[in-house]
């Protein structure tokens, strides 16, 4: 009965998804509709779908957990939330006017615009697909959480594995055909699931947790602690894993594609103020109550299941609500990424053609074949993985190289100078410096004050963009083309209309 409860739940989800998407249901009339849902967006469509992508099902699990081991360590992650928001403001009036203007699809359509190269637009695109791919297996893996805890103890975990690959290819039906309209639409319904239902569990789990006993004095002193000189990771550390997250979130591919399905440059600004303080709320919330629950029965034990745990206080019911909330998490940021790497592939990775875009219809048959074999290859990784540790390990390593974009991303959005040569050589020598650090330093550097592997490699990636931004030669008509970007589109974008949501 027990299963049936939590099963019929998840169903009920699928469900109403289904229903949704399908009456929202619209011909997609080229690739740009199809990759960037026709630019058409409001601020509430932007708000959740940033949220159900920018907080995955993980929130709920790993970092929760490391609220429950760690104690206020766990809270990392809200302000390198809030910093990420912050540029979310600063970048939107460029990237969405030279976005519209240029009808750019991806962030490495951006870049190659930015640089005029390529080559710049080729390598930013496979490091977001091969960074963003270990993500895609934690969250078939996250899934595999949800459908083992959901069946309350009658399917094991492996088995449990398969099922929720077997949902997830499912649910890739509406993804592979509606394109990024319908990972926007989805992602309205899974955030009010997963953010707004999520929030009020959250809260009457802290009131249980208080009124039972469950309070900040019975915690132990190091819970209140964070690393600083003499410490195993080192003084810098903090700071590290606060600043790669903050210019990392923004060189995510299916991140960054949200500053393209925006209506204009307002809404996503407007965005930004209506996410910010409710980033402050949830995210300190769900740390508190990981922080709280650790003195529950059984979560010292196994802290990345604090979530279920605790839950398990209210019984079947609530229990199924916990799983349907990390689930409706979990699809939000896994229908991002299989669309965000699909297009990354067809736009910037397969050739185009010299006098052009390749032709729209094959263009999006291309995107929707990628996303069906991402999401083969994706499956295939997580069911061969009997635990999570060695792909947290590879995510932890592909986190502090995707931040390698982000030389070449703000200084190309901010800053004049900048060539493509250096651009190139910047990313694929932080990336290298990142990766063979990372491989010898797991968690931080030793002699480096606590740097991680990601800072690291920052600190080499800018010397060299900056290094041949000056002392490289640049022609005159790329000095023409750079002042043509930065003077004259936005004057002219801004007198252009889009068609609403």
């Amino acid at each position: 009965m027990n299963m049936l409860v939590g099963y019929g739940a998840i169903a009920l989800l699928l469900l109403l998804i289904v229903v949704v998407l399908e009456r929202s249901k619209r011909a997609n009339h080229d690739f740009s509709d199809y990759a960037v849902a026709g630019r058409s967006f409001g601020s509430w469509y932007q708000t959740m779908s940033f949220l159900n992508t920018w907080l995955p099902g993980s929130i709920f699990i790993s970092f929760t957990g490391l609220a429950a081991g760690s104690g206020v360590l766990g809270f990392y992650y809200l302000p390198y939330s809030l910093l990420a928001v912050v540029l979310m403001f600063f970048m939107a009036q460029r990237v969405h006017d030279w976005g519209r203007r240029f009808d750019l699809r991806t962030q490495a359509d951006f870049l190659g615009l930015r640089f005029g190269s390529r080559h710049v637009r080729t390598v930013a695109a496979v490091i977001g697909i091969v960074a963003s791919f270990p993500w895609l297996v934690l969250g078939l893996q996250s899934l595999g959480l949800v459908f083992s805890y959901l069946s309350f103890g009658r399917v094991p975990a492996n088995a449990a594995i398969l099922i929720g690959i077997g949902f997830l290819a499912l649910r890739q039906i509406w993804t592979v055909r509606m394109g990024m309209r319908g990972v926007v639409v989805s992602d309205m319904v899974q955030g009010l699931v997963a953010y707004v239902l999520g929030l009020c569990v959250i809260l009457g789990l802290l009131v249980w947790l208080l009124t039972n006993g469950h309070t900040l004095d019975r915690l132990p002193g190091t819970f209140f602690s964070l690393p600083g000189p003499g410490s195993e990771t080192g003084p810098l550390y903090l700071m590290s894993i606060v600043l790669t997250g903050a210019l990392g979130g923004w060189c995510w591919p299916d991140i960054f594609v949200r500053l393209f399905t925006a209506r204009s440059a307002a809404v996503i600004k407007r965005s930004a103020v209506q996410i910010a303080p409710y980033v402050l709320v949830f995210a300190t919330a769900l740390s508190l109550l990981g922080m709280l629950a650790s003195t529950v029965p059984g979560v010292s034990a196994a802290p990345d299941h604090v979530w279920f745990i605790t839950a398990g206080v209210g019984g079947t019911v609530l229990v199924a609500l916990a799983g349907v909330i990390v689930l409706a998490a979990t699809m939000g940021n896994v229908d991002a990424n299989m669309q965000a790497c699909g297009a990354l592939i067809t736009n910037d990775v397969l050739p185009r053609r010299t006098d052009g875009r390749p032709d729209d219809g094959r263009e999006t048959a291309a995107a929707k074949t990628a996303v069906i074999v991402l999401t083969v290859l994706a499956a295939a990784a997580a069911a061969a993985t009997s635990n999570s540790q060695g792909l947290a390990s590879l995510a932890i390593i592909s986190y502090q190289g995707i931040c390698q974009l982000a030389p070449a991303l703000f200084l190309g959005i901010f800053w004049r100078r900048g060539t493509a040569t250096g651009a190139i050589a910047a990313m694929l020598t932080g990336f290298a410096v990142a990766a063979v650090l990372q491989a010898v330093y797991e968690t931080s550097i030793p002699w480096l004050g606590g740097l991680t592997s990601g800072v690291a490699g920052l600190i080499v990636n800018t010397a060299v963009y900056v290094g041949i931004a000056f002392l490289g030669p640049r022609s005159q008509d790329e000095e023409a083309r750079i002042a043509a970007l930065f003077d004259d589109v936005a004057g002219v974008t801004r007198a252009e209309t889009l068609p609403t949501q």
